[in-house]
């Protein structure tokens, strides 16, 4: 069996309208974590960005999509940090190019407690038909489907 290059990987999301954008990052940490954590923002956190499917039919996207696999956790976020804050156990946290910023923030507040940083993973974002980004906004305002294409 192949050794991963991490024994424990964080990754974090709304994962809103899963597109092949979240599935980019989750196979990123997939290829690189022993298991996987993998935080997905509440009702009440994840509900700041507008009108989302709920925490709980999201997770269960989450877990569909990775039924082959059992070396990961899906919990709820109620803040930016997860667990990753408290538990030294991680060895890295998998981030878009957008979320990068967070992860800086993560480290400096493991650091400050005396934990070990993060190695930091940046996904580069995966682009529609029209050369910019998927995300869920340009899904739910029907402008393109999951996978970049073209809708209206």
């Amino acid at each position: 069996m192949i050794s991963k290059k991490y024994n424990k990987v964080a990754v974090g999301g709304t994962f809103d309208k899963f597109h092949d954008g979240h599935k980019k990052l989750l196979s990123t940490a997939f290829e690189l974590g022993e298991f996987i954590e993998i935080g997905v923002t509440s009702d009440a956190f994840g509900g700041l960005k507008g009108d989302i499917d709920s925490c709980k039919e999201r997770m269960r996207n989450l877990k569909s999509f990775f039924e082959d696999k059992s070396n990961f956790i899906v919990i709820p976020l109620e803040d930016p940090y997860g667990t990753t804050i408290f538990d030294s156990d991680f060895d890295a946290i998998v981030v878009s190019e957008e979320t990068e910023p967070m992860a800086v923030k993560i480290n400096e507040i493991r650091v400050s407690k005396g934990m070990s940083p993060l190695d930091i993973v940046v996904v580069s974002f995966v682009l529609a038909y029209d050369g910019n980004p998927i995300s869920s906004t340009r899904i739910r305002s029907g402008e393109i489907n999951q996978n970049g294409k073209f809708i209206k």
